[in-house]
């Protein structure tokens, strides 16, 4: 049997851009921080900086971000009724616009209940469940998309940041940062091949960014749909021919300590418009 041999497209220099973001002329999001003591890079960027013009312009504007449609459902839903104790999300916390205001750019945190880290999609889900008395939200459910961006959208614009101090937080950031820099797969690739090693390289037609999930969820264009956190991970891995980890897995809730860690500083740009 002949050998099938396929040729490496090599990888093309072409830095982020240097422009601003300023949401619809009037919020302006941090694409450039100073990266955190311990970090290996000297500066963090925003995966907006490497994205084509049309699609840059696509997340400036609100009136053109097709993932504002999935913050406008996620209202509806933070204002409905669900589940046998009667209640909604606004029945407890009041107006969503005010109630959230900073609060998804502080995620994951620290839960002494579950005693592990948990992001926004385990805290509806723990709401849901103790105080509404609902079923929780299957991973990647639509209403569970849709509210996830609805609440981090609420953060626009303030910078990232995350207590590692709060309970066993750094030894879930050190786990995070040892998967982080393990090569796995066939293709025996780490995250750090392509978000620190080549940020700012061409690998086929992809213009690779540092990685940084200060837009997540996301609205990604070749999919057409908002694209959670954790979906990511697992295309990514699944993308190095690995098996990849079930959502909200140890292994993956870690990985996202660290990688929201690296973005410390950035503003939150959910709904973020990429590839």
């Amino acid at each position: 049997m002949s050998a099938i041999i396929v040729a490496a497209t090599p990888a093309l220099s072409g830095g982020p851009v240097d422009e601003q973001l300023i949401i619809d002329g009037e919020t302006e999001i941090i694409t450039r921080a100073p990266a955190p003591e311990g970090h290996p890079l000297d500066e963090v960027t925003s995966g907006w900086l490497y994205r084509t013009d049309e699609t840059r312009a696509l997340e400036a504007d609100s009136f053109q971000n097709p993932g504002m449609l999935y913050v406008e459902q996620g209202e509806t839903i933070w204002n409905t009724v669900d589940g046998a104790a009667g209640k909604s999300c606004a029945s407890c916390h009041g107006d969503g616009k005010e109630f959230l205001k900073g609060i998804g750019a502080h995620y994951p945190k620290w839960d002494a209940d579950a005693k592990r880290p948990i992001n926004v999609e385990l805290q509806i889900n723990k709401c849901r469940e103790a105080n509404m008395q609902a079923e929780p939200y299957k991973f990647d459910a639509p209403d569970q998309r849709a509210l996830t961006t609805f609440i981090r959208h609420q953060s626009l614009g303030e910078p990232v940041s995350i207590d590692l101090t709060s309970g066993d937080m750094q030894s879930w950031w050190e786990k995070g940062k040892e998967t982080y820099y393990t090569r796995m797969g066939q293709l025996n690739l780490s995250c750090a091949s392509c978000h620190e090693d080549n940020n700012g390289n061409y690998i086929r037609a992809d213009h690779l960014s540092q990685g940084n999930v200060n837009g997540f969820p996301t609205y990604r264009l070749k999919q057409s749909e908002m694209v959670s956190l954790h979906n990511r991970f697992r295309g990514c891995i699944r993308d190095t021919r690995a098996a990849f980890p079930a959502a909200f897995s140890d292994e993956l809730m870690a990985l996202e300590v660290y990688v929201t860690w690296r973005g410390t500083g950035l503003g939150v740009e959910t709904p973020s418009v990429r590839q």
